[in-house]
């Protein structure tokens, strides 16, 4: 959408939004960047609140709201190097716990078998961490004595916003292509429920089909939604 279209508040929301170091971390207490610019517009959420844009990044967003500098809070984090996160071969279970909380899609594996995460995509975002129930994720220095946006380029910033982007296009995509599946197998079995089903008391089979129908109907209703 060209800015001229957009609202003010929306406006604001998408310039904050470039400003801010697309991590996806949600130490600012938002499920993510877009969120906490939206917040930000909003008058809801504080400057200081992203650890990864560190005291650049307040600066940034100050410069853009018009309000006065403030410290990044600690209650969200310290500003610090950025981290990478690297995998134990010898721990990992193959859980896949790692691949559904990184919001970058930056780690490669397949269930029971040992992930691997690719170094140059990581954002740092340290999701992955608590997510592992064997503990084999650690987290590395990546950037030396660099923290904020001393350690963060804006290249780095569009690319994990796009593979943030991708992610949730490759979610949603699954999740209907899943949807349509259990719904044809839905409707397969509506078409010959008693062949389907050890069922064969005629009452109990209909009150079953009446159960499909609607739960079909309901299917129907979110997607139009």
């Amino acid at each position: 959408m060209n800015a001229s279209t957009l609202s003010p508040a929306a406006d604001l929301a998408q310039r904050l939004a470039a400003a801010l170091p697309q991590t996806q971390c949600t130490r600012c207490g938002y499920p993510d960047c877009q969120a906490y610019a939206e917040a930000l517009a909003a008058g809801e959420a504080e400057i200081n609140q992203c650890p990864p844009g560190g005291a650049e990044g307040v600066a940034r967003l100050a410069a853009l709201t018009g309000r006065p500098l403030l410290p990044l809070n600690p209650e969200h984090g310290l500003e610090a190097p950025r981290q990478l996160a690297v995998i134990d071969e010898a721990w990992c279970i193959g859980c896949t716990l790692c691949i559904k909380a990184c919001p970058a899609d930056c780690i490669v594996g397949v269930p029971k078998a040992m992930h691997l995460i690719v170094a140059a995509q990581c954002t740092g975002c340290e999701l992955c961490v608590p997510a592992c129930p064997v503990d084999c994720i650690s987290l590395v220095n990546a950037s030396g004595e660099a923290s904020g946006w001393q350690a963060w380029s804006a290249a780095q910033a569009a690319e994990a916003l796009d593979r943030y982007r991708f992610r949730g296009e490759r979610l949603a995509r699954e999740k209907r292509e899943n949807d349509a599946r259990l719904q044809a197998e839905a409707q397969a079995k509506l078409a010959d429920l008693p062949a389907a089903s050890q069922i064969s008391d005629p009452l109990v089979l209909d009150r079953k089909r009446a159960m499909i129908e609607a739960a079909l109907a309901r299917a129907r209703a979110k997607r139009a939604e």
